[in-house]
C-alpha cells in the first residue's frame, strides 16, 4: 500500500534505547450565562460541546466521578482522516495509578454511511512516542505541530480501518495534552487511557451509536499500552467485550535494556528516548529523583522533556547531543529505576487473542525482545500469533502486516466491509 505521509524513521516511537544492539541502536466548560444567551449555552452544555482551541484541553474544575465519563467534546472542522465521516475531539475521564480521577483528550473517528445494528465496531488506537510536552499530544497535531509526523505515518491503516467500517478512537494518554504530567511508558495508566475512551463515547448520545465489542491496537510505546489495556479489560471496563489486540513491535524487557545503557558510550538519539522514559517513571514513582540520576549535563537538558518534542530530543541539540552512558550520574543506585521499568513489561494475562508484529530489520525494538516477550506472553496461556515480516522496520511493520491484521480484525470482530 503506497501512501502520501512519510514514515518516521526508528527511534521515534519505540522504547528508546535499543540498547541490546548497540546502535541508535480551556477556560472552564461552556457555562449557562444570563440574558438571552441562557437558553443556548444550556443546549450547549447537555451536549457536553467544549470550548473551542487550547481551551478545550483546560477541564473543568468538577469532573464526573467515574473513570469513562464524557465531560465535552467538539467537532475538529477540517477532517485529519480522509476516509472518516467526522473526527471529534474529546475530553473524557480516567484514573491514575494512584486512583486519582483525571481528564485525558483524545479523539473520535466514525465510519461514512449507516451504522449497522448494534453500533459500529470499535477499534481503540494507541499511538506511539511523541514526548511528553502539552503540545505534542496527538489530538494537537492532527493537522500541524512539531509532532506531526509521528502521529499521522498511520494514517494510512486508520483510513482503511474507517473504510472497513470500524470507528477508530484515539487517547492521547494520561498528562499528554491536558494538565499533569504524562508518565511515559508506565503501563496502568497507559492501559486505562485507552480502554476509557471507549467507555465514554459510547456513553454519549450524539454521537452515531458504537458496539459494545471492540479492539485493541497500539504500535510501540501504543503497543506496550495496548497489551496493558488487554490486561485490565476485563476487569476495568467489564460491560464493554474485548474481542483481540494488535500489538506492533511493543516496547518490552525494559528493565534489561536499560541495564545496558553504560555500553553506549557514543553520542546517540537514544539519549532522547531515555530522558523521556526516566522523566515517565518519577511521575508515579515517587523514588525515582532525576536529580540524583542524572548526570549534570544531562539535568542541564533534561527541563526541555517537558517542553519538547520527540524530533528536537533526539537531536544533538538537546538530549541526543550526549551518550547514554553519559546521562547517568556516577554512583548513582540504579536499581529503583530497574526495580519500576521491571513493572512495566507488557507481559499480562488476557482473555482475548494477542496478534503480534514485528519487523526484523526494527532498530528501535530489537525483533529479540518481542520474540521474548511472545514466549512470556505464551507462558501466561494467552492465545498469540506472533508474526515476524522480513525487511520491515520499525514503523514500516504497520503497512507490512496491514492484510494480516485486516484478516485478525475480520475474523474476531467482522465490521460491514471486512468480514472472514
Amino acid at each position: 500500500m503506497t501512501s502520501q505521509f512519510v514514515r518516521p524513521r526508528g527511534i521515534a516511537v519505540g522504547f528508546l534505547l535499543a540498547i541490546a544492539a548497540l546502535a541508535m541502536l480551556v477556560s472552564a466548560p461552556p457555562t449557562q450565562a444570563s440574558s438571552a444567551a441562557g437558553a443556548s449555552n444550556a443546549k450547549k452544555a447537555q451536549r457536553k460541546i467544549g470550548p473551542p482551541k487550547l481551551r478545550f484541553y483546560t477541564p473543568p474544575k468538577q469532573l464526573p466521578k467515574q473513570h469513562g465519563r464524557l465531560i465535552w467534546q467538539r467537532k475538529t472542522g477540517k477532517k485529519p482522516l480522509t476516509a472518516a465521516a467526522g473526527t471529534r475531539r474529546v475530553l473524557y475521564t480516567s484514573k491514575t495509578l494512584a486512583g486519582k480521577i483525571t481528564a485525558v483528550s483524545g479523539t473520535v473517528s466514525f465510519p461514512r454511511g449507516k451504522p449497522p445494528a448494534g453500533g459500529w465496531p470499535v477499534i481503540t488506537y494507541a499511538h506511539g512516542t511523541t514526548g511528553i510536552a502539552n503540545k505534542c499530544a496527538p489530538s494537537r497535531n492532527l493537522f500541524a505541530g512539531p509532532a506531526l509526523t509521528y502521529v499521522n505515518y498511520v494514517y494510512p491503516e486508520i483510513n482503511d480501518w474507517l473504510r472497513a467500517g470500524y470507528a477508530v478512537l484515539q487517547t492521547d494518554y494520561q498528562g499528554l495534552g491536558t494538565p499533569g504530567t504524562h508518565p511515559y511508558l508506565v503501563g496502568v495508566p497507559e492501559g486505562r487511557s485507552v480502554l476509557d475512551i471507549v467507555r465514554a463515547s459510547r456513553g454519549f448520545r450524539f454521537f452515531p451509536k458504537l458496539s459494545n465489542r471492540y479492539l485493541i491496537a497500539g504500535h510501540s510505546q501504543g503497543g506496550h499500552a495496548a497489551l496493558f489495556a488487554a490486561g485490565l479489560a476485563a476487569s476495568w471496563t467489564p460491560e464493554i467485550k474485548l474481542r483481540g489486540t494488535v500489538a506492533y513491535a511493543p516496547a518490552s524487557q525494559l528493565k534489561e535494556q536499560a541495564q545496558l545503557l553504560q555500553l553506549l558510550t557514543n553520542p546517540s538519539p537514544a539519549s532522547g528516548l531515555a530522558g523521556l522514559i526516566i522523566r515517565g517513571m518519577s511521575v508515579d514513582y515517587s523514588q525515582i529523583q532525576p536529580s540524583q540520576l542524572l548526570s549534570d549535563p544531562a539535568l542541564a537538558l533534561f527541563p526541555q522533556t517537558l517542553s519538547q518534542c520527540i524530533p528536537y530530543l533526539i537531536r544533538p541539540v538537546s538530549l541526543g547531543g550526549l551518550a547514554p552512558a553519559a546521562l547517568i550520574r556516577s554512583g548513582a543506585d540504579m536499581n529503583p529505576l530497574y526495580n519500576v521499568l521491571g513493572k512495566q513489561n507488557p507481559a499480562v494475562k488476557t482473555a482475548a487473542p494477542i496478534f503480534l508484529a514485528q519487523g526484523t530489520a526494527d532498530t528501535t525494538v530489537i525483533p529479540s525482545f518481542t520474540t521474548q516477550l511472545d514466549g512470556q506472553l505464551t507462558a501466561l496461556n494467552d492465545k498469540v500469533d506472533y508474526k515476524t515480516y522480513q525487511g520491515a522496520t520499525h514503523s514500516g511493520v504497520i503497512p507490512a502486516a496491514e492484510t494480516d491484521v485486516m484478516s485478525f480484525f475480520a475474523q474476531r470482530l467482522p465490521s460491514p466491509g471486512n468480514k472472514p
